[in-house]
């Protein structure tokens, strides 16, 4: 009996201890901006890439294993971005962050840019196939030095959705720790150069001096920006929507995830029973509601949500939900 007491005493001051942590702060991350490194890797690659999507999803993955933030999906994210014409040259806007961060419903945004992208030296004896003209220039992908090695910088910055003041800024960097006879391998062997498209994600370019210097940086920026979630201030979300149909004790609602729900949510359901109107212009001043149960959603899509009802009365389209 003493250890099955024991057993249960632990047991109930874990799910203490799990309910007395705070939720994970909603964040989306933007694609980075690259534009001053463009000319870069351009040379490294043999044509330009986009390495701010590349070093974003990696951040993205960080963040998903690390678990301090709750992130958006890159698949809702685009359509939202698609929707509200987001540009590339908006990427390091926080105005504009800012902007999408409250369509989106999340805590914050965070943006970034890549500061640098290539080798640490300006070695001009090149020779390396796919990776000629700028790689002559800069010193980048060739053959003819034995000590190449790449560094990467990124740094970024978490947007108030609400204000557009920035809460935080860090920084990551990345060098490899091997020397080597090219950034990429030789004429485009290894992580896309010499044409195509550069999964950034995989092992082939991971392995590479600059897969290796990429992997650094963003793995130092993640850490970074992971030890900010705990001063990061909750957005409060409001709700205010809409019974769309009633079937009993199961509602539809007009509002889904977009506007901040989440499965869990509890939400009072009201419904006008009079309106009070300026005297001189009849524009309604007020709106006079009882509260007639609640609902807890049990699903969520983008643009709607299902619950179940409870109240001293039937709910009927039309009522209003609010947090």
């Amino acid at each position: 009996m003493h250890r099955v007491s024991v057993s249960i005493g632990l047991s109930l001051v874990l799910l203490g201890a799990l309910a007395a942590q705070p939720p994970k702060k909603r964040i989306a991350v933007l694609d980075f901006d690259f534009s001053t490194v463009q000319t870069q890797v351009a040379a490294v690659f043999g044509t330009n890439q986009d390495i701010g999507r590349g070093i974003t999803d990696m951040l993205v993955d960080r963040f998903v294993k690390g678990g301090a933030y709750s992130v958006i999906e890159r698949k809702a994210l685009t359509k939202i971005l698609e929707e509200q014409n987001f540009s590339n040259s908006d990427r390091a806007d926080a105005n504009t962050a800012a902007k999408l961060g409250r369509v989106l419903g999340v805590d914050a945004i965070v943006i970034g840019s890549i500061t640098q992208f290539g080798r640490d030296d300006k070695n001009t004896n090149v020779n390396g196939g796919g990776l000629s003209g700028f790689g002559r220039k800069y010193g980048i992908g060739g053959v003819g030095h034995k000590e190449a090695k790449a560094v990467v910088g990124i740094t970024a910055r978490i947007i108030n959705v609400e204000t557009g003041e920035i809460l935080a800024s860090e920084q990551g960097f990345g060098k490899s720790e091997r020397s080597g006879t090219s950034l990429v391998g030789n004429g485009g062997s290894n992580g896309g150069a010499g044409g195509g498209a550069v999964d950034m994600s995989s092992s082939n370019f991971g392995s590479t001096i600059i897969g290796e210097a990429t992997n650094n940086a963003v793995t130092q920026l993640a850490q970074a920006l992971e030890g900010d979630a705990p001063r990061m201030p909750a957005r409060a979300i409001k709700i205010d929507g809409l019974v769309a149909d009633a079937s009993g004790n199961s509602l539809v609602l007009n509002i889904g995830s977009r506007a901040g729900l989440k499965v869990g949510d509890r939400l009072q359901v009201t419904r006008a029973v009079r309106a009070i109107r300026d005297p001189s212009t009849g524009k309604v001043l007020r709106q006079i509601e009882d509260k007639i149960g609640e609902v807890v959603i049990t699903e969520v899509d983008e643009q709607s949500a299902v619950g179940n009802f409870t109240g001293s009365g039937p709910a009927k389209v039309g009522d209003t939900v609010k947090n």
